[in-house]
C-alpha cells in the first residue's frame, strides 16, 4: 500500500512477486510531483521483484521529467541491491 501527499510517499507492507505488479501501477498513478520521495520503513517483506520495482520507478521518473528518491531501504533491500550491482541506482544514502 502507498499512501503519498505532497511528493511524500510511503509504502508499507510486503513487496514481492504476488503484488509487485499492483505496486507498479499504483505507484504510477501516484507519483506524479516533480520531485516524489518515497520511504521504505514500512515494507515488511522483500524478494528480487522489489529491487526490479524501484529500478522501474526510477525509470519511469526519468521519461516523464521528474525526480525520485528511495529512503529507509529495509537491510534485506539493501542486500539485494548490492547482490545485483545496482545500490548506487537506488541507495538511499
Amino acid at each position: 500500500m502507498i499512501e503519498c501527499a505532497d511528493g511524500r510517499c510511503a509504502l508499507r507492507g510486503p513487496i514481492n512477486i504476488n503484488n509487485v505488479v499492483s505496486l507498479l501501477a499504483e505507484g504510477s498513478g501516484l507519483f506524479t510531483a516533480p520531485r516524489v520521495t518515497v520511504d521504505l520503513a514500512g515494507v515488511t517483506e522483500v524478494d528480487s521483484s522489489a529491487v526490479s520495482l524501484l529500478l522501474e520507478w526510477q525509470r519511469e521518473a526519468e521519461r516523464n521529467g521528474r525526480s525520485i528518491r528511495f529512503l529507509n531501504l529495509p537491510n534485506n533491500l539493501k542486500s539485494l541491491a548490492k547482490l545485483y550491482g545496482v545500490t548506487e541506482l537506488i541507495s538511499d544514502e
